[in-house]
């Protein structure tokens, strides 16, 4: 079963209310914030489908995922998710091995809230901008709606 990033790319401005909520839900509150589900997760793919015109969302290959935890992971406190945090905290022996847990649906990303992690992700706005326009979705030229694998080369870019 995938484990699905979502990526805010549209800001706030004309948001219906309810997909707001939804969006808020999903830790989505800001533009170029992301956020990891697991596809088991009750009721998920239903809030990525109502919010699919204001994020970008796909399944996350294990190296992206990696880079991601390792250059954007914070804890409380803006410090840096580490090697040496994970191996104390969660008994783990790295990100890596928290990478491996997170696709295998083990554990929950935004579970780890309790141990101090931040349960989203601030990224840049994308190395050489967004391919298309950004109220189109993908399959139509545009960046909105599910991407399939193809998230991972538009995740490395906003790293």
């Amino acid at each position: 079963m995938p484990l699905y990033v979502a990526i805010r790319v549209r800001g706030t401005v004309d948001v219906d209310p309810d997909v707001e909520h939804t969006l808020y839900l999903l830790r989505l509150r800001r533009k170029f914030t992301a956020s990891l589900y697991h596809s088991s997760q009750p009721g998920i793919l239903g809030m990525l489908k109502a919010a699919e015109n204001w994020i970008a969302w796909g399944e996350v290959e294990r190296r992206v995922l990696i880079e991601l935890l390792r250059r954007r992971g914070r804890l409380v406190g803006e410090k840096p998710l580490t090697d040496e945090w994970v191996k104390e905290k969660l008994g783990l022996n790295g990100l890596e091995e928290l990478a491996d847990k997170l696709l295998a649906g083990e554990i929950y990303f935004n579970k780890l809230k309790v141990y101090g992690v931040k349960p989203f992700f601030r990224l840049h706005p994308p190395k050489g901008g967004l391919k298309g326009s950004i109220k189109r979705r993908y399959g139509d030229g545009g960046v909105l709606g599910y991407w399939g694998s193809g998230i991972n080369e538009l995740l490395t870019r906003m790293i």
